[in-house]
C-alpha cells in the first residue's frame, strides 16, 4: 500500500481522486492548499496536484517538493487549452500532467506508472549505496526511508555531520554510509571512540604525539586525524570527548590544522568529521558538560537515527537478514525462522535496538541444528527479561539458565545506573564499583554501547 497526497482547493474534486486512490487499494491523505500539502509530504509516496490554488500553485508546489526529494513523483493537473503551463511543468520535473476534465482510467494508470517509478527509483538508490558499503541496507520504513534518502543527499556534500540515535540504532553504519556515498570513498574511514581512551591520552590519540611527549611515549605517533587525512573520520561518542580536548577538536574543525601533543608545529589535514552520539548535545552544551562552539560546529547536519521502536515493520527483514549472516558464519548452510518466530520478534520489546535484535537473532542461530526455526526457540528477549520494580527478582521457569538470569540482572542495573546519571558513563561505572573501560566492555557485551 502507498501513501499519495492529493491536492486541490476543490472538495468535489479532492473526493473524486480520493475515491481513485482507494479503488488502487492506496492510502488517500488530502490537504486543501500548497501550504497544508507541505506539512503532509512526509512518508508519501506520490503527489496528484491541481495546478491553479490561491497562495501557493501547483507549480509552485512542484518546485518545493523538488528540492525536497526529486525522485517525489508529482502528477500535476491542468485545465484544458494550458498546454503552456504543461510544458512548464514537465520541465520543472513533474511525472506528468492530465488536463481537466479527465478519464478516472486513464488518472489511475498514470498513478500506478508513477509509483512504479518511485519503487524502482527507491530500489536503485538502495542497491547503488548497498554496493559502496559492501553489505545490505535493511529498512523500508518510511522512517528509515527518510533517514536514507537524508543521507544520500548529504554525502557528496563535504559538510560535517552530527548523527544523534540511541545506543544500538545503527548510528556507525549510517557513517559509513555516508563516507561510502561521498566523493572521500576510495580515502580511508577511520573510527575514533571517544569513550573508549583516558582522559589524559584523547588529544595524543586524536592529533599524534612526539616521541618523550609524556611518560610511556617510546616512539612518535600519528594520529587518527592525520590517518583519516584525505577521508572520513567517525568520532563515535563524541558527546563523551573530555573538555581539554573539545578545544583542540574545534580548531581542527575551522582551520584544518592539528598540532601533535609535544610538537612545536602545525600540521594541515584534509578531513570530513562524521560525529555520533547517544546524548543529547544540545541539552549538555546548556549545562555546560560540551562546548556550545564545538557543538553548532559539529551540528551542521544533524540526522536522528529512530530507535527500532518507530520502524518496528522493518524487524521481519533484519532478523531475516541476520539470521543468514550468522548461518554463513557458522557454515550452516539452511537456516530460516518461521513466521510465527518473526511475528514473535516483531512484537517483542528491543531496549538495545538494532545490536541487541543482531545478538538475539544470532544467538538462535548459534543454539539450532539447522533448518526452521521456530517461534518455541524464544521465550523472550535474550539478556533482558522483566524485572521486578526493584530490579533484584527475576522469573525463575526454566527457560533461562542461571548464568543468563545473572547477566539479565547484571544488565539490567547497568541500565538503571546509566538512566540515573543521564548516560554519564564515567558517573555510571563509579556507582557500579567498575572501571569505565569495564563498563564499556559490559556495554558493548549486552548490545548497549
Amino acid at each position: 500500500m502507498a501513501r499519495v497526497l492529493l491536492v486541490d482547493d476543490e472538495p468535489a474534486m479532492l473526493f473524486a481522486l480520493k475515491e481513485v486512490v482507494r479503488s488502487r487499494k492506496h492510502e488517500p491523505v488530502l490537504a486543501r492548499s500548497g501550504k497544508e500539502a507541505l506539512e503532509q509530504v512526509e512518508s508519501v509516496d506520490a503527489v496528484v496536484t491541481d495546478f491553479a490554488m490561491p497562495e501557493m500553485d501547483g507549480l509552485q508546489l512542484l518546485k518545493t517538493l523538488q528540492e525536497r526529494d526529486e525522485s517525489l513523483p508529482v502528477i500535476l493537473l491542468t485545465a484544458q487549452g494550458s498546454e503552456r503551463i504543461a510544458v512548464r511543468a514537465m520541465k520543472g520535473g513533474a511525472y506528468e500532467y492530465v488536463t481537466k476534465p479527465f478519464d478516472l482510467d486513464e488518472i489511475s494508470l498514470i498513478l500506478d506508472r508513477a509509483l512504479e517509478a518511485r519503487r524502482l527509483r527507491v530500489e536503485n538508490r538502495r542497491l547503488v549505496a548497498e554496493k559502496a558499503l559492501g553489505r545490505s541496507i535493511i529498512g523500508d520504513s518510511p522512517a528509515m526511508r527518510k533517514l536514507l534518502e537524508s543521507a544520500r543527499r548529504i554525502a557528496p556534500r563535504d559538510i560535517t555531520v552530527l548523527v544523534r540515535g540511541e545506543t544500538g540504532t545503527g548510528k556507525e553504519l549510517l557513517a559509513a554510509l555516508i563516507h561510502a556515498q561521498s566523493r572521500r570513498a576510495a580515502a580511508p574511514l577511520v573510527r575514533f571512540n571517544c569513550a573508549a581512551i583516558p582522559e589524559e591520552l584523547a588529544e595524543a590519540e586524536l592529533f599524534g604525539h612526539t616521541r618523550g611527549a609524556f611518560t610511556g611515549a617510546a616512539q612518535a605517533r600519528r594520529g587518527f586525524f592525520a590517518q583519516a587525512d584525505g577521508g572520513t573520520l567517525v568520532l563515535d561518542e563524541v558527546g563523551e570527548l573530555p573538555p581539554s580536548a573539545q578545544a583542540s577538536l574545534l580548531r581542527a574543525l575551522q582551520e584544518g590544522e592539528i598540532q601533535p601533543v609535544g610538537a612545536g608545529r602545525v600540521e594541515r589535514v584534509d578531513v570530513r568529521v562524521v560525529a555520533c552520539t547517544n546524548r543529547d548535545l544540545a541539552a549538555d552544551t546548556r549545562s555546560g558538560r560540551f562546548r556550545e562552539d564545538l557543538y553548532y560546529r559539529l551540528a551542521v547536519v544533524e540526522l536522528v537515527v529512530p530507535p527500532l521502536r518507530e520502524h518496528a515493520e522493518d524487524i521481519p527483514a533484519l532478523a531475516v537478514e541476520f539470521a543468514r549472516r550468522y548461518a554463513d558464519r557458522f557454515g550452516m548452510s539452511d537456516v530460516r525462522l518461521s513466521a510465527g518466530l518473526l511475528e514473535q520478534l516483531r512484537h517483542a520489546d528491543w531496549p538495545g535496538n538494532v545490536r541487541q535484535l543482531e545478538n538475539a537473532v544470532g544467538r538462535l542461530v548459534a543454539l539450532s541444528l539447522g533448518g526452521e526455526i521456530g517461534a518455541e526457540a524464544f521465550p523472550g528477549v535474550p539478556a533482558a527479561p522483566p524485572a521486578t520494580e526493584s530490579g533484584a527478582e527475576l522469573p525463575v521457569d526454566g527457560s533461562l539458565t542461571l548464568r543468563e538470569q545473572l547477566e539479565a540482572l547484571e544488565r539490567s542495573l547497568i541500565v538503571r545506573s546509566l538512566a540515573a546519571t543521564g548516560n554519564n558513563q564515567s558517573e555510571a561505572a563509579r556507582r557500579l564499583g567498575l572501571s569505565r573501560t569495564t563498563l564499556i566492555d559490559r556495554l558493548h557485551k549486552y548490545g548497549l554501547g
